[in-house]
C-alpha cells in the first residue's frame, strides 16, 4: 500500500533528493569517503555550501546587499538571534500563532516590544489585518505560515521599517520580494531540508547598529563574514537542501511550487466545504496552502478517533491535528503530490458514504 506523508515538519522529500543525500552518507562524490565523515573545509564540501547558497539567491530572486547562511539551532535560536543583532529601542511583532507568541516572548528579553495586534482571541483562526507599524521600531516581526493554526500571510507587507519574517514553513512556495525584507529565517525541516539546519536571508546593512555585545555564534556578522564556515556547519541537512533547491529548479522553480500548492489546497478545501462530517478551522480569506486543518463537523465530534484510524489503514499519514486545534492537519508542502491529495480526499468521500445520516 502505497503511504501518503502529511506530517507537519520533519517533512515530506523528494524520493530523488532523499536517495541523492543517502547516496552520499554512503559514499561523496569520488571522494572515496562518506560525507558524514569529510573535512566541511574541503572543496569538495565548500562546492555544495556555494552552490546551495547560489541556488537559493537565484531561485528567491535575492538581491545584492543581502546574505545567505545556514545555521544550527533551529528557528527557535533565531527567536533570539534576531532581536540580539536588531533590537537598539524597540520592537513590533504580529502575534499570529505559538510560534509568533514564543518569537515575541524572546525579545521581550532584549527591549522594549510591542503586540500590534493578536488573534490569540479567537484561536489564531485568522491574521490580524487592521494595526498600524510603529514607524519608529526597529524592526517589524512576522511568521508567514503558522503550521499548527493552518494561517497563512501569502503577501509581501509593505512596512515602514525593516520586516522580519519566520518563513519556516513556506518558504521555496511561492515567489517572495526579497527587498521588502530586512532578514527572512527558517528551520530547513518543512519545505527546504531534513532537520538539522536553519537558512537566514539577512540584509548586510542591518547589521552592526546595536550598542550590545553579542556573542561570537550569535552574531550575524560572524556567520556572514565566514560564509557560514565559522564552525563546523551542519553538513548533510545542508548537502540535502542543495539537493532539493535542484529540485525545485528542475520543477520549474517557485513559481510551479506555488501553482502545484495552489492546486493542492483548492483541491482539498473544496472537500472540507462539501464534505458533510467536516469543516475547517482558519477563517477562508487566511487559509494557509501548506498546513490544511480540519475538524469534524459537532454532529460528528465521536468519530473523529475513527477517522484518523481509518484514514491510517488507507495510507494516510501524519494528519493528526495539533492539540491545540484538534482534529485534523494535512501538511502540503512541495514535495506533497497531487496524487496524495486526491487519495486523502478519496477517504474522506468514503468515509462520509459509510457515516453521513
Amino acid at each position: 500500500m502505497k503511504k501518503y506523508n502529511f506530517g507537519a515538519g520533519p517533512s515530506i522529500l523528494p524520493q530523488e533528493v532523499m536517495k541523492a543525500t543517502a547516496d552520499a552518507c554512503v559514499e561523496f562524490g569520488d571522494t572515496g569517503l562518506s560525507l558524514m565523515e569529510i573535512s566541511h573545509r574541503t572543496p569538495d564540501f565548500q562546492a555544495v555550501m556555494d552552490e546551495a547558497q547560489a541556488l537559493f539567491k537565484e531561485l528567491l530572486n535575492i538581491p545584492e546587499g543581502y546574505s545567505v547562511l545556514f545555521v544550527g539551532g533551529g528557528a527557535s535560536t533565531q527567536f533570539c538571534m534576531v532581536p540580539f543583532n536588531l533590537l537598539e529601542h524597540k520592537a513590533a511583532y504580529l502575534n499570529t500563532g505559538v510560534w509568533a507568541k514564543k518569537a515575541l516572548k524572546e525579545a521581550k528579553l532584549f527591549g522594549e516590544t510591542i503586540e500590534v495586534a493578536s488573534s490569540a482571541d479567537a484561536n489564531y483562526t485568522f491574521i490580524p489585518k487592521d494595526y498600524v507599524i510603529p514607524a519608529d521600531a526597529d524592526y517589524f516581526h512576522i511568521t508567514t505560515n503558522n503550521t499548527i493554526y493552518g494561517t497563512e500571510l501569502r503577501k509581501d507587507l509593505d512596512s515602514p521599517v525593516p520586516l522580519v519574517a519566520d518563513m519556516s514553513s513556506d518558504i521555496f512556495s511561492r515567489p517572495i520580494d526579497v527587498s521588502k525584507y530586512g532578514l527572512i529565517y527558517g528551520g530547513a525541516q518543512k519545505n527546504l531540508s531534513m532537520a538539522g539546519v536553519t537558512f537566514v536571508i539577512v540584509k548586510n546593512d542591518l547589521l552592526g547598529k546595536v550598542s550590545r555585545a553579542i556573542p561570537t555564534m550569535l552574531d550575524y556578522r560572524t556567520h556572514v563574514d565566514k560564509g557560514s564556515m565559522f564552525n563546523t556547519p551542519p553538513v548533510v541537512p545542508i548537502y540535502c537542501a542543495m539537493q532539493n533547491l535542484r529540485w525545485i529548479k528542475a520543477q520549474g522553480g517557485v513559481e510551479e511550487m506555488e501553482r502545484r500548492a495552489i492546486a493542492r489546497a483548492e483541491l482539498l478545501y473544496g472537500e472540507i466545504d462539501r464534505n458533510s462530517l467536516f469543516k475547517g478551522t482558519a477563517v477562508k480569506e487566511d487559509r494557509s496552502l501548506m498546513n490544511i486543518c480540519f475538524v469534524m463537523n459537532d454532529e460528528y465530534k465521536d468519530l473523529e478517533a475513527e477517522f484518523l484510524a481509518f484514514a491510517k489503514s488507507k495510507g494516510m499519514q501524519g494528519i493528526k491535528g495539533h492539540r491545540s486545534v484538534g482534529g485534523f492537519r494535512a501538511s502540503c508542502y512541495n514535495a506533497m503530490s497531487i496524487e496524495g491529495v486526491q487519495a486523502l480526499v478519496a477517504c474522506m468521500q468514503e468515509f462520509e458514504s459509510a457515516h453521513k445520516h
